[in-house]
C-alpha cells in the first residue's frame, strides 16, 4: 500500500511541476473539503484549476484519465464549489485531468484542460 501511495505522490509531484511551469500558483495538494478531496488546486490570474491526477505504470487497461468516474467528477465539482465559497473567491473554475504513465522505460504526462464540466 505504501508503494502505491509513494507512486501516486510522485505523479502528483510531476503534475505540480507541470502546472508551475505553466505559470500556476499551487494553492494546495490533497485538499479535503465537503467530504471530498482535490488532488491539486492551482490559480493563475482569475482562473482556479482543480486538477485530478491519475498515475499508472502502464496504459494497457486504458489511459489513466479514463478512470475518472462520473461520481468522482461530481465529488470534485462539490469540493470546488465549497472551496470557492469558503475562500470567498471570485474566479472561473476549470476541471483538468493530468494523466501520467510512469515506468522504467518512460514517463508520459498529458494535461487535459477542461476535462469535464459541471452539469447545469
Amino acid at each position: 500500500m505504501a508503494e502505491n501511495h509513494d507512486f501516486g505522490k510522485k505523479g502528483e509531484d510531476e503534475a505540480e511541476n507541470l502546472l508551475k511551469s505553466k505559470g500556476f500558483e499551487i494553492l494546495g495538494r490533497n485538499v479535503r473539503i465537503a467530504g471530498n478531496e482535490m488532488d491539486i488546486v492551482a490559480k493563475k490570474e482569475h482562473l482556479l484549476v482543480v486538477a485530478e491526477v491519475k498515475t499508472r505504470s502502464y496504459a494497457t487497461m486504458g489511459e489513466p484519465e479514463e478512470f475518472v468516474s462520473k461520481k468522482q467528477q461530481q465529488n470534485l465539482i462539490k469540493a470546488a464549489n465549497a472551496y470557492v465559497t469558503q475562500k470567498n473567491l471570485n474566479v472561473d473554475v476549470r476541471f483538468d485531468i493530468i494523466s501520467i504513465v510512469k515506468n522504467q522505460y518512460q514517463t508520459t504526462v498529458r494535461h487535459i484542460e477542461d476535462a469535464f464540466y459541471p452539469v447545469m
